[in-house]
């Protein structure tokens, strides 16, 4: 199991954008370091660290999609959201990221 602890939301000036790509980019290269082929995300800091998800949504898009570049072994990443907005969330990110 890989744990990815993700930023608490200060507004948004405090780096958070930054710190929360990071944790989906080091996941996936640990991910590759391992040799694993599949992997789950949450919508990390989204829930009780208070990340806006429409904000945040994109970011985990773009670094997933930009990571997966240096974890060849992950063949099947999954966006595991709290609740049907979240997930519309990164449909359209993923949409937009096409």
């Amino acid at each position: 199991m890989i744990h990815a602890v993700g930023p608490v939301w200060h507004g948004g000036g405090s780096g958070e954008d930054a710190a929360l790509a990071s944790c989906y980019r080091r996941a996936l290269a640990l991910c590759g370091q391992h040799g694993l082929a599949s992997v789950a995300f949450p919508a990390i800091s989204t829930g009780v660290y208070g990340f806006p998800p429409e904000r945040a949504a994109p970011i985990a898009v773009a670094a997933c999609i930009d990571a997966l570049r240096i974890a060849p072994s992950v063949t099947r990443l999954v966006f595991c959201c709290f609740s049907e907005p979240g997930a519309a969330l990164h449909r359209a990110a993923l949409s937009a990221a096409s």
